[in-house]
């Protein structure tokens, strides 16, 4: 507390205006708490919510629910309407996101923004209490490294969302090459397309589990009733790949013009051998360009001290 007094006195540089701000800041984190323990008291504690949460979750995870899970809940939710956003289209983008992930549980969006409030506002408490043990450091440079801490905490998840959405994405799209070769063969055979992607997703299961759980997620859609054109778009909807989404096309066209499913995968496969084959062209033709920035800023600086250092050097020898 008197470490609090400081710092607002050495900001505002009056006492009497420093003893009152730290009253008013006071009384709003005691009135603050105090609303947050009763509303999480009156959470646990009200008839009509109990009633309402054990008729809209499943009966063997309410059978199984302890009241650690429902606290820890309550908790991530409350903590996630700080800066959960109000508009529709951005929380979509990361329900779509989180998809894409592999995070597709029912409070996957709530836990995001609840981490990402964890973080805004312990990472700037840890700063300055880590702060407070530190001697030489200027009020200012609190203040600054408080920011950048809440920048941070803000961020943080979103860059961490983002870099799970492109390793998943590439795992499944080394996957989908050997996917695709095995549907053609499992067609060719003779096996209907459900069960030749059942197959598949049986055979990938151990090399390729993330695509192997996508494609046995369509025979189990397609068992409770939803259309298989629906299924394959679903498909390219949790995946985000531009490859599945041509091949959720390519199998929708078949299925609703009646053509061959055989003939049109094995075109595809085609199609993507050789545009499997362009991008690794693409990639090679790049090396040349990229290798300039490490030879202009590692292998030239050196070469330059080797070829011209001795000369520089008898130079300022002569001239001295």
């Amino acid at each position: 507390m008197q470490y609090f007094l400081e710092l607002i006195n050495s900001i505002v540089k009056d006492p009497q205006a420093s003893q009152t701000i730290f009253v008013i800041i006071t009384a709003t984190a005691a009135f603050a708490f105090v609303m947050s323990l009763g509303f999480l008291l009156s959470a646990f504690s009200d008839p009509a919510r109990k009633r309402l949460t054990a008729i809209t979750q499943d009966k063997n995870a309410a059978a199984t629910a302890s009241v650690g899970d429902d606290f820890f809940k309550h908790i991530m939710g409350t903590a996630a309407s700080a800066l959960l956003p109000s508009n529709n289209q951005d929380k979509s983008h990361i329900q779509k996101q989180l998809i894409i992930a592999g995070f597709r549980s029912n409070n996957a969006v709530t836990n995001f923004y609840a981490y990402k409030t964890i973080l805004a506002v312990g990472l700037p408490l840890a700063v300055l209490m880590l702060s407070r043990f530190s001697v030489g450091i200027s009020t200012q440079n609190v203040i600054v490294a408080t920011l950048l801490a809440f920048s941070a905490g803000v961020m943080l998840p979103n860059y961490v969302l983002k870099k799970l959405v492109d390793k998943r994405q590439r795992k499944l799209r080394a996957a989908f090459p050997d996917a695709l070769d095995l549907l053609v063969v499992c067609v060719e055979s003779g096996l209907g397309l459900t069960s030749a992607i059942a197959r598949v997703a049986q055979e990938l299961d151990i090399t390729h589990p993330e695509l192997a759980a996508d494609l046995a997620l369509i025979n189990k859609e397609i068992m409770v009733g939803v259309p298989r054109s629906q299924a394959f778009k679903n498909l390219s909807e949790r995946t985000g790949l531009n490859e599945i989404r041509g091949l959720a096309t390519l199998l929708d066209q078949s299925l609703r013009f009646g053509t061959s499913v055989a003939d049109a995968l094995r075109t595809y496969a085609e199609e993507f051998r050789d545009k499997r084959m362009q991008a690794a062209e693409e990639q090679a033709a790049k090396i040349s360009t990229k290798l300039i920035f490490p030879l202009t800023a590692f292998i030239w600086p050196s070469f330059f001290v080797i070829a011209v250092g001795p000369a520089i050097l008898q130079v300022l020898e002569a001239f001295k």
